[in-house]
């Protein structure tokens, strides 16, 4: 009797308790119609900026942009985030190694359907390739064979292949083995972007693996953080606070190495004495100056989110807000990068 009166009274507790507060009780996340809201206006933003912002970047400053430059951002940008996800997997199924406490759980892979829009993207970008560079109008434009002749059509078919290799190797009993193709998608993109003829292309393949190696695990690894703290068992568990704090701990390398990669990729194609110029006059300087400002944002939010996570360890979720926004923002980066592989470089020699 007792028993049962005790029961009616927590029912009874639990009614009129306020709705949020018994979502967090239950573990179960409110708002969800409202974040996939969220996500799908981000991802329209950020397939506009590679769609559009060839034309804006160009506007007044007497340069020709490639035929279908648009297009051909959309499909790195793309390519580029296809990577970045499923390299914040392995990085954070890493750190999770780390974390005191961890529990067993983890979220759902999304590694092979990044791999599935990446080999999509890059099967693009190959038949761009195959055509010259320009936009093919029909399959009889394409010489796929060709592909084989060139340098550039090489690499466009190691990424094809290697997107492939990645989502199977997803699928797999061993999703770590496809840290391979990935690491081999990061090579081909750091050889593209520096072609044979470039002065001193070794140093330039260089900095840019290194630069895009980074990038992903930056904006992958907070994706799949963030991700992972959503998840009942973690958010349960004070491990959730140990895991935010080794990534913000490997960030801080990782976003030192991309501002000295970044800005010494930016010294070999701007020398110094025209870098305040070109930051204005040229397409390619007008986007790296939107990227510098948007990773100066993203600093901000990083440190913000440190900030709360020191100030209130039991509270991860309270640290994840500007966590949030700072993979929002990481997200616009993503699409700004592929916006400037489509730009024409202003190389000064």
């Amino acid at each position: 009797m007792g028993l049962t009166r005790r029961t009616a009274g927590a029912t009874q507790t639990g009614a009129d308790e306020p709705e949020g507060r018994a979502e967090r009780r239950s573990g179960r996340p409110g708002g969800g119609t409202g974040r996939a809201v969220v996500v799908l206006v981000l991802v329209a933003v950020g397939a506009l900026i590679p769609v559009f912002g060839p034309r804006v970047a160009l506007d007044g400053t007497g340069e020709a942009g490639a035929p279908g430059a648009g297009g051909i951002a959309l499909l790195r940008a793309v390519s580029l985030a296809a990577l970045c996800v499923p390299v914040g997997e392995l990085f954070v199924a890493w750190l999770v190694r780390w974390a005191p406490g961890a529990p067993g759980e983890a979220p759902s892979g999304w590694g092979p359907w990044a791999a599935g829009a990446g080999f999509v993207a890059s099967l693009g970008l190959a038949s761009v390739v195959a055509t010259g560079n320009l936009v093919p109008d029909s399959p009889a434009d394409m010489d796929v064979g060709g592909l084989y002749e060139t340098r550039d059509g090489k690499l466009a078919l190691l990424e094809v292949n290697a997107f492939a290799a990645a989502g199977l190797l997803a699928l797999s009993r061993r999703p770590a083995a496809q840290a391979l193709p990935l690491a081999a998608i990061v090579v081909a993109e750091a050889l593209r972007a520096h072609p044979g003829t470039e002065y001193s292309p070794l140093l330039g393949t260089g900095l840019t693996l290194v630069h895009l190696t980074c990038a992903a695990l930056w904006a992958g690894g907070l994706l799949q953080v963030l991700r992972t703290l959503a998840t009942r068992a973690w958010r349960a568990t004070g491990a959730g606070a140990a895991l935010l704090g080794l990534y913000a701990r490997v960030a801080v390398v990782l976003l030192a190495a991309i501002t000295a990669t970044g800005v010494g990729s930016t010294l070999r194609r701007m020398p110094p004495d025209t870098v305040l110029d070109q930051l204005t006059e040229t397409a390619y300087g007008r986007a790296l100056l939107a990227k510098v400002l948007l990773v100066a944002v993203v600093a901000a939010l990083a440190l913000w989110a440190r900030l709360r996570l020191r100030r209130a360890t039991d509270d991860v979720l309270g640290a994840c807000a500007p966590a949030r926004a700072e993979v929002a923002v990481l997200g616009v980066v993503v699409a700004v990068s592929a916006l400037l592989t489509a730009l024409p470089v202003p190389i000064r020699w």
